[in-house]
């Protein structure tokens, strides 16, 4: 009995930790599924236009996981659509210091940066971002709006084509290269980069009507004015003087 005795209070420990052991265990899952679910239930708020919820569910994944990149990441976007610049940047800010390599917190940043105005502070964004995921078009496509408006168009022009290198099938990256040349009163280049971008997406508006303005300048009038008339269709207000101008051409 003495010997029995001996040994009750170290199986009684033994119990005792493989009870606590399994409790963590069960806290730190039923905590991962409660930020799982707070995820999805701010996500589902976010794409119907619940932004308010939105906001809510993302903060209480922020309570349970404090260092959730993705979750203030996507609070910083919810902020955006509400206005809330300053908060928004934050966000951005607070993933990149948790997670330094998060190549979608420093595009959202320069991307929030640049209709700021900011467009220093936009540029070195894209540029972080490029250093992270070199084939991020989305950063590569800015980027190559920020040279073209500040008139750098070789560095532009490098930026697009960088981008169809990537994706060959991205339209809007031909329709840009267009736009370079344009500038650079390379005509036949544009010409033939903005039927690229229409070859890709027949339905691009923009690109139909960059290629009406080209065919007009050269006279080609039936071929302005079947670009025209597409541009027209797909929503694109067309300049009324230019259309009264080649009726006489229909």
């Amino acid at each position: 009995m003495k010997s029995i005795a001996k040994h009750i209070p170290i199986f009684i420990i033994v119990l005792l930790l493989i009870s606590c052991a399994g409790g963590s265990k069960a806290e730190k899952k039923d905590k991962v599924l409660k930020v799982e679910d707070h995820f999805q239930l701010a996500y589902s708020a976010a794409q119907r236009g619940d932004l308010g919820q939105a906001v809510t569910e993302y903060q209480k994944v922020l309570e349970l996981d404090s260092k959730n990149a993705k979750a203030h990441l996507n609070l910083g976007i919810v902020y955006g659509r509400q206005e809330k610049w300053k908060k928004e940047i934050s966000e951005y800010e607070e993933a990149i210091r948790i997670d330094p390599n998060f190549a979608e917190a420093h595009f959202n940043l320069g991307v929030a940066y640049q209709g700021r105005g900011k467009l220093k502070e936009a540029m070195a964004q894209y540029q972080k971002t490029l250093q992270i995921y070199p084939n991020y078009v989305e950063a590569r496509t800015n980027l190559g709006v920020l040279y073209f408006r500040q008139g750098l168009f070789d560095q532009a022009l490098a930026e697009y084509q960088r981008t169809t290198e990537i994706k060959p099938e991205y339209a809007k990256g031909y329709y840009n290269i267009g736009s370079v040349y344009r500038q650079q009163k390379k005509t036949e280049e544009a010409a033939a980069s903005f039927q690229k971008a229409l070859d890709v997406d027949p339905k691009y508006a923009a690109a139909h009507y960059a290629l009406a303005v080209l065919y007009y300048e050269k006279q080609e009038f039936k071929l302005a004015i079947e670009h025209f008339d597409q541009a027209g269709k797909l929503g694109m207000i067309v300049d009324p003087k230019l259309l009264e101008r080649l009726k006489i051409y229909r």
